[in-house]
């Protein structure tokens, strides 16, 4: 007993040591430090814009994109399961987060982030990493498409009024239509201009070289233009030029019921981004397997860290990390050195940046939302089945009009309903000839009946199945064949249990025959074996079945016998 628990005490402490940091993780640094340093930089650049602009979008200010891209850039790079991974704030949390904020406040998200933090974490030390998996590709795109759409409509009153109206809906589609209502022709002009040349920064920048950052460049031409020339454009405003002092969260015990579930949405958003995010990176460029596992904790411990900062919930960010291994990044060095670059900016220049206009971050935010939608992923998806085409459909439609975690649930539940239905229909039964040459056969064969079972036989298709087979009229013997059966669950191992039976009951001998030793345990526990009217029924080749059941049928005429 003492050796048992001595050895799962072992076990336990591999799998925490397998979730923390080691020296290992940086074992190639010395060659490959000044790439990854080049590549944090340029994340660095590109991250800022998209920081300052999610932290505006989720109705929390600049300052809590840019202070959860720094803390949780560089707790994620550090604990986290991928090289390559950057962290920070991202457009799909930002959709959780704006109703959210909306109906509680902006004082609830840190509460939230910390709860989320804890689950996430959890979630890792439970070693739950490898669910996403689960998830279809159909499935992910349409969550995806979701998003993107969302972000779009989230700018919408950027450019109409330049605030977020407190009495708009918590839709994004409905308070966008809600803003448009409400605009001032004269500062949509002026925002939507601004937005504009950001857009076409963007759009024109890789043309002339890919290292441009065109967002950047763009907020810099506009910024300098409403500078110059007066404008009714609402700019960030001030931003502190230091981060702020650590500190615990208020936590309300009677309002944490009501927290959980907002807590529990945003920690399964962090998990299926992070997760899917770290995957990509990984086929991406032989920078290093990714553990899942480990991921999970490290985003867990990220939000941990943005939550006593008053930032807000961090995730793995599919654009970031691209722009890092596309930029030449080799080790966790290159992320953790982008949110170095971010707090360079809080410390020298977060003057400057409070005066960007936040139509100039908009137009950041539309073009990465619009660059969320691949047409030819689309295209390819929509003439693949009809079933990923519904599931990829629904799942954007639900992003949009009602919840993302929903939409990906019913995504996942729609998509294993289809896989099921196709499952099931590649359950089959063929009868066929006792004997292939018309020479081999005996009088008395045209009384026995081989059925052959082919592919899964489970709860989806068993009632079919057995109906097939109870149509088999006029025959005295029935072999069963099992060497071809693949997947069988409970269900159909019931089901076959009552084949034998009902036929029984019928006057019919039953033999079955080559049943797989994988089978053979479930068999006996339902009781399949047990309805055939004699063990030596049970038979491991067919010519040995046949044979016998050829004698059963020389035997008809007399007493009934083994």
């Amino acid at each position: 007993m003492t050796a048992a628990r001595g050895r799962a005490w072992h076990r336990a402490w591999a799998h925490v040591r397998d979730l923390l940091p080691a020296r290992s993780d940086y074992a190639g640094v010395r060659r490959s430090w000044r790439g990854d340093l080049l590549a944090g930089l340029t994340v660095g650049i590109v991250a800022l814009p998209l920081a300052l602009g999610f932290g505006v979008s989720a109705g929390l200010g600049a300052e809590a994109g840019l202070v959860t891209a720094i803390v949780a850039g560089v707790l994620a790079a550090v604990f986290g399961g991928s090289n390559v991974q950057v962290s920070g704030p991202t457009g799909a949390m930002v959709v959780v987060l704006a109703p959210i904020v909306a109906t509680s406040g902006a004082g609830a998200v840190a509460a939230i982030t910390l709860v989320a933090g804890l689950i996430v974490l959890a979630a890792g030390v439970l070693g739950l990493g490898r669910a996403v998996s689960f998830i279809p590709w159909p499935v992910i795109e349409g969550f995806t498409v979701g998003i993107g759409v969302i972000i779009f409509l989230q700018q919408v009153p950027q450019l109409t009024t330049g605030r977020h109206a407190t009495d708009h809906s918590t839709n994004a589609l409905i308070a966008a239509l809600q803003s448009i209502a409400d605009a001032d022709p004269r500062y949509v002009a002026w925002a939507a201009g601004a937005a504009l040349i950001v857009a076409a920064c963007m759009l024109l920048a890789p043309r002339v070289h890919r290292a441009v950052p065109g967002s950047l460049v763009g907020i810099v031409v506009v910024t300098v233009l409403a500078l110059l020339v007066p404008n009714p454009l609402v700019a960030i405003g001030t931003l502190p030029s230091r981060l702020p002092a650590p500190s615990l969260p208020a936590l309300d015990p009677g309002a944490l019921g009501a927290l959980l579930l907002p807590a529990l949405t945003v920690a399964a958003l962090a998990a299926i981004e992070s997760l899917l995010s770290a995957r990509v990176a990984a086929s991406m460029a032989d920078t290093g397997v990714y553990d899942p596992d480990r991921e999970l904790v490290g985003q867990g411990v990220a939000s941990l860290g943005a939550a006593l900062f008053g930032g807000m919930p961090a995730t793995g960010a599919i654009a970031r990390t691209a722009v890092n291994v596309r930029s030449g990044a080799r080790s966790r060095l290159a992320a953790a050195f982008h949110a170095v670059v971010l707090l360079a900016v809080v410390l020298a220049v977060a003057g400057p940046v409070g005066t960007i206009p936040l139509a100039a971050l908009a137009g950041v935010l539309m073009v990465t939302a619009a660059r969320m939608v691949h047409l030819g992923t689309a295209r390819a998806i929509l003439r693949s089945t009809r079933a990923d085409a519904a599931a990829y459909v629904l799942t954007a439609v639900i992003t949009v009009s009602f919840d993302l975690i929903v939409a990906v649930a019913i995504g996942v539940v729609l998509a294993g309903v289809f896989a099921l239905r196709s499952l099931a229909r590649a359950s089959a039964v063929h009868r066929e000839t006792v004997a292939d040459d018309a020479s081999d056969a005996e009088p008395g064969d045209e009384r026995i009946a081989i059925i052959r079972f082919d592919g899964p036989l489970f709860f989806a298709g068993a009632d079919r199945v057995a109906a097939q087979v109870g149509e088999v009229r006029d025959v005295s013997v029935v072999i069963l064949r099992m060497s071809h059966l693949e997947l069988v669950d409970a269900t159909g191992a019931r089901a076959l249990g009552e084949i034998v039976q009902t036929l029984e009951r019928r006057g019919v001998t039953v033999l079955i025959k080559g049943v797989q030793p994988r089978h053979a345990d479930l068999f006996r526990t339902v009781g399949v074996l047990d309805a055939l009217r004699h063990h030596k029924h049970l038979f491991a080749d067919l010519p040995s079945a046949i044979a016998h059941a050829r004698s059963h049928i020389r035997r008809e005429a007399g007493p009934r016998t083994a």
